[in-house]
């Protein structure tokens, strides 16, 4: 860390903040400016937003300097030598004679829970299987490795060797599997961890877990520990490890290609970028609250500020008004199969399902209850819900079925509305038209539409040679669920629809929970309150706010039970 990197005989066109700010990056263990003391690496990134507001201060520290820079620069001279030696002497300390050079990316500012102890837990699969993973985590994988090799050394780092694993205790061979040594802090938790690779058997599995839980110093880990210490050392953002979980719980192609993104930080990369603009931002409010009199501040500072607050302003707004489209794409859109009785709707559950979900029979009325069913249309997750036929109820059940019915309606996020193609001019036909399908084509009086797909059931009931005989319909859809005619047609237009519905993965980050969009959305109303802001003080206190929450979106910031909530979804062994 070289001190000559900072120069201090033209100090006057810099903010006090902004000195302060890049002594800091630059020297995490040297923060002679204002007498603040280097906590952590972490705590200087919040050092921007936590120095006070002293508009006349900084200038009288930086012309005291300019004053007497000849004695400070023999204290500075004095002080490198010193400070360079010492902080030799404490990171050769640090890492070991043989240690390779220590990561370089920041911590989360969490300690990792249970620090100091080692865990170990199954990380693959329950039951019978080909190979089973084991795998340590803390500074005794090392020794846990050596007691169950013994008297093998340890293997060399990030190469699978085969070796014997035998029981500490007694000595009786456990399996012959493959071993991989990780030394921290270039591991997937930054710690010290091993792997056995063993044999599937469950026998096997639960000797060796026996094994290691006799080692002095080991316990079992809970469940996404594993996780949280990779996040608690800097190994993981908070989106990522939100990634994560979405990527071992995604069972459709477009929830797996969205996952993968957000583990590979594109949403925190994003979240940052922000913060950076934001971080500019308030570099120049403060700028001119220190040094508005003087003649060497640069002109239109302000206005470069407000000019960067607004275009940030558009782009959260494009991002919060993507109609939870992530969380779709998370959890999967609401589908709801509506249409009058004896139209064919549970028959399209059953098609669409791949499985008799519903119970199909000649008799209207037979469904009387909504029944739910999770699906994967084109790649994409949805909730099926198949409804009671909506028509004048005979009796209380099945008036009480078509109430939820329409209650369903209400809350979906697309229908597919049913009729059937060979009785259109029935009442109940009709009706249907007139009160579900021409309303929600219209829009209601604030302008939006409500997503909807008009099918048209039982096409084998036509009259031969008719594609189309009812051409004065709404755009439809013709369909078979008999014979399949027309299935392709209706997968490639919900395709489309789910697509609209959830967002596209390749084409950026998503916003896949309800945290990341109050998180923006709170940075949004404190860009709103700097823009309304008559005092700069306040203007920049807003923009502190701003950043704020960005920081806790990507894991900055917050408090244990927001972490506790978020790996708490982490089977044992991640």
């Amino acid at each position: 860390m070289l001190l000559e990197e900072h120069h201090f005989t033209a100090p006057q066109r810099a903010s006090p903040r902004l000195l302060s700010l890049s002594l800091a990056s630059r020297s995490e263990d040297l923060q002679w400016m204002g007498g603040t003391s280097s906590k952590g690496p972490n705590d200087n990134r919040e050092l921007l937003s936590t120095l006070p507001v002293t508009p006349r201060s900084g200038r009288d520290l930086l012309r005291g300097l300019a004053d007497t820079r000849g004695r400070v620069g023999r204290r500075i001279t004095a002080c490198e030598s010193m400070w360079r030696g010492l902080w030799t002497l404490v990171s050769r300390a640090a890492r070991g004679p043989h240690s390779p050079r220590p990561c370089t990316r920041q911590g989360s500012g969490y300690p990792a829970p249970g620090s100091g102890a080692t865990i170990f837990a199954l990380s693959s699969g329950q039951g019978r299987c080909g190979i089973a993973v084991i795998r340590t985590s803390g500074p005794a994988s090392g020794h846990a490795l050596r007691s169950l090799t013994a008297p093998r050394d340890l293997p060399p780092a990030r190469k699978a060797c085969l070796r014997l694993l035998s029981d500490p205790r007694s000595g009786e061979p456990l399996d012959r599997a493959l071993v991989l040594w990780f030394p921290g802090p270039q591991s997937f938790t930054g710690e010290d961890c091993v792997e056995f690779h063993v044999h599937g058997g469950p026998a096997v599995v639960s000797g060796v877990l026996q094994a290691l839980g006799s080692v002095p110093g080991l316990r079992p880990a809970e469940a996404g520990e594993f996780t949280r210490r990779a996040f608690a050392h800097g190994k993981l953002s908070l989106t990522e490890v939100e990634g994560l979980a979405d990527l071992i719980h995604a069972e459709t192609e477009a929830q797996r290609r969205q996952a993968l993104r957000q583990l590979d930080g594109e949403l925190g990369d994003l979240c940052r970028s922000w913060a950076e603009t934001l971080t500019k931002a308030l570099a120049h409010v403060e700028a001119y609250i220190d040094f508005s009199e003087d003649d060497n501040l640069e002109e239109g500072v302000l206005d470069q500020a407000d000019s960067e607050v607004r275009k940030l302003e558009v782009t959260l707004g494009v991002h919060l008004r993507d109609a939870r489209r992530g969380q779709r794409l998370r959890s999967g859109a609401h589908i709801v199969v509506a249409g009058p009785p004896n139209a064919g709707k549970s028959s399209l559950v059953n098609l669409l399902s791949r499985k008799p979900v519903s119970i199909v029979s000649p008799e209207p009325g037979t469904t009387r209850d909504v029944l739910e069913t999770p699906v994967d249309l084109a790649g994409f997750p949805a909730l099926l819900s198949d409804t009671a036929g909506l028509r004048e109820g005979v009796g209380p059940v099945e008036q009480e079925g078509v109430r939820r019915a329409q209650k369903r309606l209400e809350q979906a996020d697309l229908i597919l509305a049913v009729l059937d193609a060979s009785d259109l001019a029935s009442p109940a036909s009709c009706n249907f038209l007139d009160t579900v399908v021409i309303p929600a084509g219209a829009g209601n009086p604030s302008g939006s539409h409500q997503r909807l797909l008009l099918v048209l059931n039982k096409s084998d009931l036509l009259p031969a040679g008719r594609s189309d005989p009812h051409p004065d319909l709404p755009s439809h859809l013709l369909l078979s669920c008999l014979t399949g005619e027309g299935l392709d047609g209706l997968l490639e237009a919900l395709k489309k629809e789910l697509a609209a519905l959830c967002g596209d993965p390749s084409t950026g980050p998503l916003l896949t929970r309800s945290r990341h969009q109050h998180h923006l959305r709170g940075c949004l109303d404190a860009l709103g309150q700097y823009k309304q802001a008559k005092d700069l003080a306040l203007a920049a206190e807003a923009l502190r706010v701003a950043r704020r929450h960005l920081s806790h979106l990507t894991g900055g910031g917050g408090t244990e039970e927001i972490l506790d909530i978020i790996f708490r979804d982490f089977c044992v062994g991640k």
